[in-house]
């Protein structure tokens, strides 16, 4: 049979609806759809894509599985790497890991992989009543800092074997940056909770609103019993760029405003937390998270939506699949350029301005970028006189994270690295006996899969040393 060159498209909402809802956007394969697109997998020997995931998923397998029309096969073969499928389905960059190395791509577009490890997952979501089970205790009990992918993946794989686990999520609402900084358009948060509701069935509890290094400290948790601790809580401190006007109203981490819109509900006609809507918004920087920052503006009502990156679309970061989204949606792309102001203005009528003004443009200037570095990365550098203003009245940050210091500063020994990551070994073990970490706390900001990654290596490690207490 001759080979498929292109994968099979995902189906989506058109991008003038779409743009105007918060529903999420990529609508899954057709059962017809997914088989067609698994017969493109050539089932090759070396298996490459296997060794390009984060956690070794089966990929050949499970797709086979597809193909034998064996649909809860393949949801049970991904399931023995994964903890997170339906999540990682959508949300993970695999045309930079499995898809990135499929044979099929030396010559053709690449297997969807991606897209058939969603199909399995919602379709045993959908079809699969059965509840997970809590295993027999065997008697150690271990905490979890963090709810996010990490978490989940550490308090998940404990859980099965035995262990009283309790995890302590800082917010509210359990998940992390799945229900705070990822959008309803791209994960709906239903497929979050499921997986929450996953962790208590297998008997882990979780306390929300208990922030790690402030409401208890880890040797807290150590007094209160537990015998290992694995730190997951991810690097939410968001990073400026330190110009003028940082501080004027309407200026935003894109943490701060993803947090607000996904976790608080802040596009709600009567918010308990305001955010600035409609307008001129800018959002600086290009990655996946400025992406999601400003498709939710889009979203919330404004008039115009610009992304400002110091380099070309060719170093772009964020998914390619997201970048075109955006584009098809009608925000515009500012490239070669970056700010060195946020120019305000006051309003003494409005009682909001207490003190700083309120955002009215960004200035920025262009750049050129120079010869490859030793990465082959090139650096930008301003243009001299090229300097312009663009109107705007909500300017969101987003040029990257750092892990919180609460932790840090609250646990003695604990060492970290120049940039705030806890530093660790191959098995995830801190400078602490019983003290864990992984995921963004350690890496900075990553990936699901590889913050999932971590969480289960020290989930073994964890293991290992508590059996031989």
């Amino acid at each position: 049979m001759a080979i498929i060159p292109k994968k099979h498209e995902m189906p989506a909402q058109a991008p003038e609806e779409r743009a105007h809802n918060f529903r999420e956007v990529a609508l899954g394969y057709s059962e017809e759809t997914a088989l067609a697109e698994a017969a493109r997998c050539l089932n090759c020997k070396t298996m490459p894509c296997v060794s390009g995931c984060p956690v070794n998923v089966r990929i050949p397998e499970f797709i086979s599985k597809i193909r034998e029309h064996d649909f809860e096969g393949a949801y049970a073969v991904i399931s023995e790497s994964s903890s997170l499928p339906a999540v990682c389905g959508r949300v993970c960059p695999q045309e930079n890991q499995c898809e990135r190395v499929c044979t099929l791509a030396k010559k053709f577009e690449p297997v969807g992989i991606g897209y058939l490890e969603r199909f399995a997952a919602d379709r045993h979501n959908a079809h699969s009543s059965e509840k997970a089970r809590a295993p027999e205790k065997n008697g150690h009990r271990a905490a979890i800092v963090g709810s996010g992918p990490s978490g989940i993946a550490c308090a998940g794989d404990l859980a099965k074997k035995g262990y009283d686990v309790t995890v302590f999520e800082a917010l509210h609402t359990a998940g992390g940056v799945l229900v705070y900084g990822i959008p309803e358009f791209r994960l709906p948060k239903a497929i979050v909770a499921r997986e929450i509701d996953t962790l208590r069935a297998l008997g882990v509890k979780v306390e929300t609103n208990v922030v790690i290094g402030k409401t208890l400290t880890v040797d807290e948790l150590f007094e209160m019993g537990f015998e290992a601790v694995f730190i997951g809580s991810g690097a939410g401190l968001p990073r400026f760029m330190n110009i003028p006007g940082e501080s004027l109203k309407g200026v935003y981490s894109a943490n701060e405003f993803l947090t607000r819109s996904n976790l608080m509900k802040a596009y709600s006609d009567d918010p308990r937390t305001p955010i600035m809507k409609g307008g001129n918004v800018a959002v600086v920087g290009g990655g996946n998270v400025a992406m999601d920052a400003a498709r939710t503006a889009l979203r919330l009502g404004a008039e115009h939506v610009y992304v400002i990156y110091r380099r070309s679309m060719d170093e772009l970061p964020a998914r390619k699949e997201e970048v075109e989204h955006a584009v098809e949606e009608g925000i515009e792309f500012l490239l070669l350029c970056s700010p060195v102001e946020i120019l305000g203005y006051d309003n003494a009528d409005d009682p909001r301005d207490e003190k700083n003004g309120f955002v009215s443009a960004v200035r920025c200037v262009k750049m050129q970028l120079g010869e490859p570095d030793a990465d082959g990365r090139r650096s930008p550098s301003p243009i001299p006189g090229s300097e312009f203003e663009l109107p705007a009245d909500t300017v969101i940050m987003s040029i990257g994270t750092a892990p919180n210091p609460l932790i840090k500063n609250s646990t003695k020994g604990l060492e970290v690295n120049k940039h705030g990551g806890i530093i660790v070994n191959e098995d995830g073990l801190t400078s602490l006996e019983g003290v864990y970490a992984g995921g963004d706390a350690v890496t900075g900001a990553a990936t699901v899969i590889s913050a999932m990654g971590a969480g289960k290596i020290a989930a073994k490690a964890i293991d290992e040393y508590l059996s031989r207490k």
